[in-house]
């Protein structure tokens, strides 16, 4: 079992590695030590796609740059970090993973973040609103200007805070990778009826995960999901034989096989974007994105 997984846990309807000790740590230097051994990646892959998305939205919506964008499980805000700065994953691996757990302090590291960031930041940036039930990443994310915004709400519990209603109601996109399964289709059900007009949504899902009941509730509030076919995404290697079987059934039960995706020892994911059926049949999603 990689250092920082606890247990294994059904708590997403399989037997997926608890990172629980991970997610809410005062900076992020625990979270990248313990992912970096597993190759988790799909931050990487999201970079690209939500920077495809956000620049075929700014075209259609020059009128109101930049463009209000909502990350759901934000964690330390390390999407931000990826979609408006100058950096990849393997720089914020890099970065986090060189410090020892307590020097610099956390203090410390933030003002030493604040500045790292802010001589990347992009000049396409948009303004992301971090939401996460962990308020220690959101704290981080927004005290280092990752995020404008941050929100540590659980919306499968928890009806939105009025201030989270007045931040949501100008989104234009939302992004998630791979919190699909913790937050269901209520956690959107909630933020939707915040939101003046439904936003696009961009979504990295694990194929142990039907996506089934969002993509329904995103139907009624109008928008065309699209399932990218071409391929899917490595999230990270399993964490241990066990997390690898309780995979590997759950994909049998839901009749897929794991041929040329899980066997290679990875999770797979899922992308599916969701829009207006205009926006669809003028650029379909396997024309949007890059190889």
């Amino acid at each position: 079992m990689t250092a920082g997984v606890t247990k294994t846990t059904a708590g997403t309807d399989w037997g997926k590695a608890d990172f629980e000790a991970i997610y809410n740590c005062p900076d992020p230097r625990r979270y990248f030590s313990t992912l970096q051994p597993l190759d988790y990646q799909i931050p990487h892959h999201g970079q690209a796609v939500f920077r495809a998305v956000t620049e075929i939205l700014q075209r259609h919506r020059s009128d109101r740059p930049p463009l209000n964008v909502v990350d759901l499980c934000c964690s330390y805000g390390v999407n931000a970090a990826l979609l408006n700065h100058r950096l990849s994953l393997a720089d914020l691996y890099g970065r986090y993973t060189r410090y020892r757990p307590d020097v610099p302090t956390t203090r410390q590291l933030i003002e030493a973040d604040r500045t790292f960031f802010a001589t990347r930041r992009r000049d396409e940036a948009v303004r992301i609103t971090g939401l996460d039930a962990a308020g220690n990443a959101v704290d981080y994310a927004k005290a280092v200007g990752l995020l404008d915004h941050g929100f540590a709400e659980n919306l499968e519990i928890d009806e939105p805070s009025p201030a989270l209603r007045r931040t949501l109601a100008g989104t234009d996109l939302i992004t998630v990778t791979g919190g699909v399964g913790y937050i269901t289709a209520r956690t959107f059900g909630r933020l939707f009826d915040c939101m003046s007009a439904p936003p696009w949504v961009a979504a990295f899902v694990l194929r142990e995960v039907s996506y089934r009941p969002v993509s329904a509730l995103l139907a009624r509030a109008g928008l065309v999901t699209e399932k990218l076919t071409t391929r899917t995404f490595r999230q990270r290697r399993f964490a241990d034989g066990d997390e690898r079987r309780a995979a590997f059934e759950a994909l049998a039960g839901r009749g897929l096989s794991i041929a040329g995706k899980e066997a290679d020892g990875y999770y797979h994911a899922d992308l599916y974007l969701s829009r207006p059926a205009a926006e669809v049949a003028a650029v379909p999603l396997a024309e949007l994105l890059p190889d």
